[in-house]
């Protein structure tokens, strides 16, 4: 655990070096840990990296869990030759995904970072685990101290794998009844109600020591189209924006949470260059890292939407 710890300190390091020295919130996980320890680590481990290798480890590939031959040659070439830093798995089982996980780390020179999709849990992705309601039900819940504990089991099965990252909670603010893509996986139309149960999952799965993931920022509920399709368009002003998508977000950066996903979106309010959120300067620099303060890790949504 120390070790993955260190890893996602390399990452946070060269984030935290980045920014401007504005108000700045450090994530909770970044700041727990022994710094001394951490920074030695660190120093050691990227001072004897490559080139290639430190490139490598900003690429999180979206791999089958298979074991056969072909998939673990691929699979392999990716390790090997990428020098990835870390990967996110299909569908598939669990008694599969951890074979494979621990045949692609004893050949990682680097631990490599194992995240999962898993918005309600392993089952999202793998079959045969705890199917845990959605996230529109959870928001019916009034104690959230019930999704914190929600959280914590969440965390704890994605130890048990062998996964270190859950791409979770989504944020999104779900007030468009249009929306095919977000719906039943958002907490609630309300801004405060989405924010509230949002970090109580993000406060369980984190006191565990996974990285929790908040997404898509800068909010994805009030759309109508289908960004693994198309590239759609958010049209709201700064001032609405502000009041209801990017409310939760802001929170979440708040409460010192370590990661954030950028969705593939446009928002002209925010940039008018017609780049989607997630590679746009003026959203993930100027917006997310140096005005609402944000030091975590960035990742950004699938680039094969």
């Amino acid at each position: 655990d120390n070790v993955v710890m260190r890893q996602i300190g390399i990452l946070l390091l060269c984030c935290i070096s980045l920014l401007s020295s504005g108000a700045q919130t450090v994530p909770n996980l970044y700041r727990e840990v022994d710094q001394e320890k951490m920074n030695h680590w660190v120093d050691s481990l990227f001072d004897a990296m490559s080139y290639d290798e430190r490139i490598g480890q900003l690429f999180m590939v979206i791999a089958n869990p298979k074991s056969d031959n072909r998939n673990m040659q691929r699979l392999m070439r990716y390790v090997n030759e990428i020098k990835i830093g870390g990967i996110l798995f299909h569908k598939g089982d669990p008694v599969t995904q951890v074979e494979v996980t621990n045949r692609l780390q004893k050949a990682s020179r680097i631990p490599m970072l194992v995240s999962l999709d898993g918005e309600w849990g392993l089952s999202m992705r793998l079959s045969g685990t705890t199917r845990f309601p959605k996230n529109m039900m959870l928001g019916a819940i009034e104690d959230n101290a019930l999704i914190e504990e929600y959280g914590k089991e969440v965390g704890r099965q994605c130890r048990e794998m062998g996964i270190h990252i859950n791409f979770a909670p989504d944020m999104d603010v779900n007030s468009n009844v249009d929306n095919p893509v977000i719906g039943l996986r958002s907490f609630g139309e309300n801004p405060e109600a989405v924010s509230e149960k949002g970090i109580a999952y993000a406060r369980g799965l984190e006191s565990t020591g996974i990285l929790s993931v908040s997404k898509h920022f800068p909010g994805h509920g009030d759309t109508s189209e289908d960004s693994h399709e198309t590239l759609p368009v958010v049209r709201h002003n700064r001032a609405r924006l502000d009041s209801v998508e990017l409310l939760p977000f802001k929170r979440y950066i708040y409460d010192g949470f370590a990661g954030i996903m950028t969705g593939h979106l446009y928002v002209p309010a925010l940039d008018k260059s017609h780049k989607p959120a997630s590679f746009s300067k003026a959203v993930v620099t100027d917006l997310l890292q140096k005005e609402l303060g944000f030091q975590g890790l960035c990742f950004t949504d699938a680039l094969a939407m």
